[in-house]
C-alpha cells in the first residue's frame, strides 16, 4: 500500500522527522522523498519560506488489501457499478461490503455466489507468496447487507418451524444449509423450550433437523 503526503517545516531534516510520526513508517530509512522548495531563511526575517517535502510510504499490502483488491477487479471485470468498502469485524476479521443496484447478482440463491466468492477473496488474501510472511486473515464479504437480512430470516424459520413440531409433534427437516447457516439455526433453537436440532448428510448436503425433546421441556 502506497501513502503519499506533502509536508513544510522549517528544515528538511524536521519535515522528515514529521513525515516518520504522521505515516507511522519505523524510521526515515524506508521513505522516499523528493524536496520541491528549499528553506529560505530571508533576511531579518522577511522573505523567510518553509522547505517543501514531497514523501512517499510504501507498506506491506495486508491480506485484507488483498481480497479487497481482489473483489474490486471482479467488479470491474464484471462491469458492475458498486461501492466497495473495508472494515474491521467483531472477531478480528475483515469485512468488505459491497454496495450498488447491479451488485445482487453477486448474492446468488441463499448467498451460494456469495459464499463461493468470499472463499476466493480468503484464498486471495491468505495465498503464500515466497519471501514474504502474512499473518493469516480472515475475510467475511457481504453484499447490499444480506448476511444480516438472510440471519433474520433463519431466525424467523427456526420459531415457525420449531412451533409446527410442537404443534404435530413431528419431527421437520430444513432444506441443505451451509455451516454458518445451520449454526444460527441450533443457536436459535437452544432457546425454545421442547425442541432440539441435529445435522444429517454429507458435507455439501447437510441439513438440520428439528425434533422434539421431553428432556428439554421438563
Amino acid at each position: 500500500m502506497k501513502k503519499e503526503i506533502i509536508l513544510t517545516a522549517k528544515t528538511v531534516e524536521e519535515a522528515i522527522e514529521n513525515a516518520v510520526k504522521e505515516l507511522g513508517a519505523p524510521s526515515a530509512e524506508v521513505l522516499q522523498y523528493t524536496v520541491l522548495e528549499e528553506p529560505k531563511k530571508g533576511l531579518f526575517g522577511i522573505g523567510a519560506a518553509p522547505a517543501k517535502v514531497s514523501f512517499v510510504y510504501e507498506t506491506e499490502k495486508t491480506g485484507g488489501d488483498i481480497a479487497l483488491e481482489f473483489i474490486q477487479r471482479l467488479l470491474s471485470d464484471m462491469e458492475i457499478n458498486a461501492d466497495v468498502t473495508m472494515t474491521d469485524g467483531d472477531n478480528d476479521d475483515k469485512v468488505i461490503s459491497v454496495v450498488g443496484e447491479e451488485a445482487g447478482i453477486l448474492i446468488g440463491h441463499h448467498g451460494d455466489t456469495l459464499d463461493s466468492l468470499q472463499y476466493l477473496a480468503n484464498l486471495a488474501a491468505n495465498k503464500k507468496e515466497e519471501g514474504k510472511k502474512r499473518e493469516y486473515t480472515k475475510v467475511t464479504l457481504d453484499v447490499e447487507n444480506y448476511r444480516a437480512k438472510r440471519e433474520e430470516t433463519l431466525r424467523t424459520l427456526a420459531h415457525h418451524m420449531a412451533s409446527k413440531v410442537l404443534k404435530y409433534k413431528k419431527s421437520v427437516m430444513l432444506e441443505p444449509m451451509n455451516p454458518y447457516e445451520r449454526r444460527i439455526i441450533h443457536s436459535e433453537i437452544q432457546n425454545i423450550s421442547g425442541v432440539s436440532t441435529n445435522s444429517i448428510g454429507s458435507e455439501n448436503n447437510r441439513k438440520v433437523v428439528i425434533y422434539l425433546d421431553d428432556a428439554k421441556s421438563n
